[in-house]
């Protein structure tokens, strides 16, 4: 037995070192030269000639270096043969050897195998993105406001639009309708919508004006500027639910509707809301110190942008301005050269006169245009955001007020408390008194953990609103300086243009001029009324 030990041992070590060769299994079995077994007929490890049977032979037994490599397909030699197996010694540690002699291919470094590139799916081509279920489940409106009209006699004259709405969601009675509304209607709108959902930044409408309030330019700037607020309002995730929002857009008798409203909710004009079950006091005059970083910081930010808008629109007015009077000093001016081809002799002189006085009134009229959308495309969007910045303040105030009830109730709390910890120190002779306080005690502790409750949500809640008011400002303003920047160079092209053909006019010929035409009588062409007809016209007056 002793002497068989170490040949037994020498002939298990390959079959100890083959486990610890990393080496991927192959998933296609080719012959090995001559042997119709292959790769499966290597001996099994650690049997011996003397351990079969009488009268069977072991197998011819491979190299201990036969293994195939990490390919599912062998690389095809020249001639259309197979590619012959490696040989030399492996690393224990690495699924590829460096020993390529046994290779049949070109010396350098080996070339990995072709991967043939996936297919696009004629499927997937043909699909449409895909939306979000929360995207495919929003319902959709589009309003619009228009048709103002002037109603009511000289003391309660006001402005009345037609509010129309197409809409997909289910809440409302028909997809497509239409009410009358007033500007106070508005209003109503706005503040009940705060009152309903403190935290929210809701769309404000445009402020009220006394003086001017039926000129055509003032009247469609507002129309202009109520037409967003309810299309953002319906755009709205938390708003467009709001039963008073569905209330003005569908109701036809408004006033009759919230006056019902009134009387069945008498809290509804107190605009506390939620807050006035908590016992909050809207007229508190502490100083409220902002604890939140995140929520002082913007903040500060919303007072230095609120200051840049209103020094911005005041820059934009100003412009507004000084385009109206460009537009009234061209006016004077074709006045002026006007009458001055009228007392003009020469006919050389006073017909390209009359045409530059003709071009004074176009750039007159492109000055006014412009000067009217600057207000219409930038302009609003100023106003409009410097609105919007009071609506969020006004949302920040909300969260102040939770914030006082919070700590009003924590007061009220600690007050329940110790009066139960001076009954309990009394022992069992106000058994009653002390059941009624504990009571109270659990009372107050469910007031504070709504109140806490409430100053939590109502802040994370105006975190994703501040959120969204970046990202519309910055979509708002973007459309917004496009264009006014179209606008300023369509009008800018209309002046090119102008001026060009004017010139054109002057330089066409030398020896005579495109204003002055030698008499030619045509008994049967009726005359002209053009620049030129009227300074033939003037000819034969003079000449008479």
């Amino acid at each position: 037995m002793g002497p068989e030990r170490p040949r037994e041992h020498s002939s298990s070590k390959p079959s100890r070192s083959t486990p610890r060769r990393i080496i991927a299994q192959p998933t296609r079995l080719q012959a090995v030269e001559d042997d119709p077994l292959g790769p499966l007929g290597a001996p099994a490890a650690g049997k011996d000639a003397a351990d079969l049977p009488p009268g069977v032979e072991l197998p011819p037994a491979l190299p201990s270096k036969e293994q195939l490599p990490l390919r599912t397909t062998l690389p095809a030699a020249p001639g259309g043969t197979t590619a012959t197996r490696r040989t030399g010694s492996t690393h224990h540690h690495r699924l590829d050897d460096d020993d390529d002699e046994g290779f049949n291919r070109p010396s350098g470094p080996r070339q990995p195998p072709p991967v043939q590139a996936a297919l696009a799916s004629p499927v997937r081509s043909n699909m449409q993105p895909s939306v979000s279920i929360e995207q495919a489940a929003k319902p959709s409106f589009n309003i619009t406001v228009g048709d103002p009209s002037k109603v009511g006699d000289l003391t309660s004259s006001h402005i009345v639009y037609s509010v129309r709405t197409r809409t997909t969601s289910k809440a409302y009675r028909q997809p497509e309708f239409e009410v009358k509304r007033r500007y106070r209607d508005f209003l109503w709108l706005y503040s009940t919508l705060h009152a309903n959902n403190p935290g929210v930044v809701v769309p404000p409408p445009p402020e009220k004006q006394a003086v001017g309030r039926f000129e055509t330019n003032f009247v469609e700037s507002r129309r202009q500027a109520l037409e967003k607020m309810l299309n953002k309002t319906a755009a709205h995730p938390t708003l467009q639910y709001d039963a008073d929002l569905k209330l003005f857009l569908e109701s036809e008798a408004f006033n009759v509707d919230v006056k019902h409203k009134e009387r069945k909710e008498p809290n509804l004009g107190e605009s506390k809301g939620m807050l006035s079950t908590l016992g909050i006091n809207v007229g508190s005059s502490n100083k409220f110190v902002e604890q939140d970083d995140w929520f002082h910081d913007r903040r500060v930010y919303l007072d230095a942008l609120e200051n840049q808008l209103k020094a911005l629109l005041r820059a934009i007015e100003g412009m507004v301005a000084q385009r109206k009077a460009m537009a009234e000093a061209a006016g004077d001016f074709s006045a002026s050269l006007h009458a001055l081809s009228t007392v003009e002799l020469s006919p050389t002189l006073s017909g390209p006169l009359d045409a530059l006085s003709e071009l004074q009134i176009t750039i007159k009229d492109v000055y006014d245009r412009q000067a009217q959308q600057d207000v219409l495309t930038f302009g609003i969007v100023i106003e409009e955001y410097i609105r919007l910045i009071g609506s969020v303040k006004q949302a920040f105030t909300q969260r102040q007020k939770a914030f006082y009830s919070w700590h009003t109730a924590e007061t009220e709390m600690q007050k329940r408390k110790a009066l139960q910890d001076k009954l309990l120190r009394q022992g069992k002779s106000q058994q009653d008194r002390l059941n009624q306080v504990s009571a109270e005690v659990g009372d107050a502790e469910r007031k504070v953990h709504q109140a806490r409750l409430l100053f939590e949500d109502m802040g994370r809640l105006m975190r994703s609103e501040l959120d969204r008011f970046e990202r519309e400002k910055v979509e708002d303003f973007k459309s917004g300086v496009e264009t006014f920047l179209e606008s300023a160079i369509e009008a800018q092209k209309e002046l090119i243009e102008k001026w060009e053909t004017f010139l054109m006019q002057l330089d066409a010929e030398d020896d005579e001029t495109v204003f002055y035409r030698p008499p030619v009588i045509h008994s049967s062409k009726p005359p002209g009324n053009t620049v030129v007809d009227r300074a033939r016209a003037t000819i034969d007056d003079d000449s008479d």
